[in-house]
């Protein structure tokens, strides 16, 4: 059992803890002849894939590295400028690695206030009163569970597809949550959750979760 990722959502819809902890580093690699049949996008912070797809590499990829040389923002280890050195034939043909995005902390909080809303919009649309809203959303490659409490906090975990036992999971979080950051007498409501002991206890819970199940919690 995979646990990627565990996330906190206040009651108001801000992202108060996120905790990555497997996530899967997708690298494809090839070797490219001039002219460079991508088209990229020459951030300062990153240079991206913008138009075209090939051999996996997609629309939003990064680029890591060029012939070995690892990637830092729109520059090379060396200092060289990666625009220039794609753009010149001379160094062609090349080796380029792409791979997948990491979110960063403000990406998080985005997608965690837009959870707030969706999960609003599925209790009005449920045809029962007191509706729950969304528990589990599950796509190809993750699914995502949910717990609300009585207090309206989120917890949210991200699994691999096929996952059991994520209820008891959720609920484990929930009296960690309860034991270590809100008997905290440093930490306040709707603020981040700092806590050393929380992580640690946290961390501990889904590697004992990952090696032999969720459903051997109850025991």
């Amino acid at each position: 059992m995979i646990i990627y990722g565990v996330y906190i959502v206040s009651k108001s819809g801000g992202l108060i803890f996120n905790l990555d902890n497997n996530v899967p580093r997708i690298e494809h690699e090839k070797t490219f002849t001039y002219p460079l049949d991508l088209m990229l996008d020459y951030n300062p912070k990153k240079v991206s894939v913008v138009f075209n797809r090939k051999d996996g590499i997609n629309v939003g990829h990064v680029l890591v590295a060029i012939n070995g040389s690892q990637v830092n923002g729109a520059t090379l280890e060396d200092g060289r400028d990666v625009k220039t050195v794609l753009e010149t034939a001379e160094n062609y043909p090349i080796n380029l690695k792409f791979s997948r995005p990491k979110m960063t902390t403000n990406e998080k909080i985005f997608l965690a206030s837009m959870f707030y809303p969706l999960f609003a919009i599925a209790c009005q649309l449920s045809p029962e009163p007191k509706s729950s809203g969304i528990e589990t959303l599950e796509t190809d490659t993750f699914t995502l569970h949910c717990f609300q409490t009585l207090t309206g906090v989120k917890f949210i975990v991200i699994s691999e597809t096929g996952s059991s036992g994520m209820d008891i999971l959720l609920r484990k979080i929930y009296e960690l949550y309860s034991d270590y950051a809100l008997k905290n007498p440093f930490y306040s409501l709707e603020m981040p959750i700092r806590c050393e002991l929380f992580d640690n206890k946290l961390q501990a819970l889904l590697d004992l979760v990952e090696k032999t199940g969720a459903l051997n919690l109850e025991k």
